[in-house]
């Protein structure tokens, strides 16, 4: 059974850096096309970033574009989110998200999403 832990966020001055990690003990990733989500106070979620089953392709929201990586390590069953030069506009709960659907569809309808992780706390002081 698939239920996906997120660990890695924390409190980082702006121009920092950090690492999100997502990771299921049960199920497969390799069938799951993977994405991050993120909701800052008072706003509504917003795509991060998504990569497709084979890691091959990935997608990411104008905002994080050349700061953020995604990846995925099918072994060990982990969706990683790898963030640099962060904003404090970068402040939000990220999320981490798996579906059977492409990562178009995910980007597309994530309410849709197969599973969903609880939420880890990203805080970038000025």
């Amino acid at each position: 059974q698939v239920q996906l832990v997120e660990s890695g966020g924390g409190l980082v001055q702006a121009g920092g850096s950090l690492r999100l990690a997502c990771t299921s003990s049960g199920g497969t990733f390799l069938v799951y096309s993977g994405a991050w989500f993120r909701q800052a106070p008072g706003k509504e979620r917003e795509f991060v970033a998504a990569i497709s089953r084979s890691g091959g392709a990935t997608m990411y929201a104008d905002s994080v574009k050349g700061r953020f990586l995604i990846s995925r390590d099918n072994d060990k069953n982990t969706l990683l989110l790898h963030m640099a030069s962060l904003k404090p506009e970068d402040t939000a709960v990220y999320f981490c998200a798996w579906d059977r659907a492409t990562m178009e569809s995910m980007i597309a309808r994530p309410d849709h999403s197969d599973y969903w992780g609880q939420g880890t706390q990203v805080t970038v002081s000025s």
